[in-house]
């Protein structure tokens, strides 16, 4: 066997472990919640199936005005959780010779990215203390 067909041979090998331990946490959710459907009780009564919120009666109706800055404060999470996510494999991957120039571009283009998320919270006010 060649050389390369033998490495080819490892790469899938180590892919084919990660595989079969997918199947088997696949297979071992499925037989908990097969076990417990069929273990489980099921006596539906009009209590159990009316809607409740923290074990309190529903009073009213089921729309409640939310706050569009806290959807904001979410959105900035996700871009900075992001950003430092792609930041640091980068980083390791910008120091290999071969991969300067590619991985230089495709870091400008998410900076642009990001930088059009923060430009829409600047104009939507976020950003400013108060």
């Amino acid at each position: 066997m060649s050389d390369q067909t033998v490495i080819a041979a490892d790469y899938f090998q180590s892919y084919s472990v990660v595989g079969l331990l997918a199947v088997v946490g696949v297979l071992f959710v499925a037989v908990a919640f097969g076990a417990g459907r069929l273990l489980r009780p099921v006596v539906p009564t009009p209590e159990k199936l009316m809607t409740y919120e923290c074990g309190v009666d529903p009073v009213g109706e089921g729309w409640a005005h939310t706050q569009v800055r806290y959807y904001v404060y979410a959105f900035l999470y996700v871009i900075f959780a992001i950003d430092s996510i792609f930041l640091f494999p980068w980083a390791t991957v910008f120091a290999d010779p071969g991969y300067g120039a590619t991985t230089l571009v495709e870091m400008f283009v998410f900076l642009g990215f990001l930088a059009v998320g923060l430009l829409y919270a600047y104009k939507k006010g976020v950003l400013a203390w108060t």
